[in-house]
């Protein structure tokens, strides 16, 4: 029963982070509704989340507590990643190169190339680290049984990302006007520049 109540503690724990709509999201979202190599992306993210938490369950939230000039270095560089994708979707939406689902004369990224973003929208996210390492990790590092705890967060981690994943693909053939993909880059530009403002401005 302890054992047990470490795990859900940190599934649930750590589905009330993840959830919430953010960078991570918004990106898995799109590649899913795109069906461009969205499991991938989703493999990257739930990895990412997985080796954090450990990393901050078994110690490194309170070193980077003791580093602040640490954590202003990865806030800016993620601030100024995240305004460069809010363009870049912004672009798309407004000119001739937004996305338009499933068309086969649209160029696809590479499996690389798209794998190489997802690390970017991870790990250039200050508020993945402080989900992570900091929150999640400090109540681990508290739980009787942190292996679990860590465990538990991974869990909810694969369930959402593969859950976001899989559902935005089984959506994407309803998802075929220009339109809708307009929207989508909308969507996903506000929400890059929501995130970038709550870095410039933190509570």
């Amino acid at each position: 029963m302890q054992g047990m109540g470490s795990y859900m503690n940190g599934f649930l724990v750590a589905a009330g982070l993840i959830m919430a709509i953010g960078a991570q999201n918004a990106f898995v979202l799109a590649q899913g509704l795109r069906r461009e190599h969205h499991l991938s992306a989703a493999v990257v993210c739930m990895t990412c989340d997985a080796l954090l938490v450990t990393a901050g369950t078994f110690g490194l939230a309170s070193l980077l507590q003791r580093h602040p000039l640490a954590m202003e270095i990865t806030r800016w560089g993620g601030i100024l990643f995240l305004v460069g994708y809010a363009l870049l979707a912004l672009r798309r939406a407004l000119g001739s190169q937004s996305l338009v689902g499933m068309d086969p004369d649209r160029p696809r990224r590479s499996r690389q190339a798209v794998l190489m973003t997802t690390l970017a929208v991870t790990l250039l996210n200050p508020h993945v680290y402080l989900d992570t390492l900091v929150l999640i990790g400090s109540v681990g590092a508290q739980q009787d049984l942190p292996a679990l705890f860590a465990l538990g967060a991974a869990s909810a981690s694969v369930v959402w990302f593969f859950s976001l994943a899989l559902g935005a693909a089984r959506l994407a053939p309803w998802l075929q006007r220009p339109l809708t993909w307009r929207l989508i880059d909308i969507g996903v530009a506000a929400m890059m520049l929501r995130v970038a403002w709550s870095l410039v401005w933190p509570a």
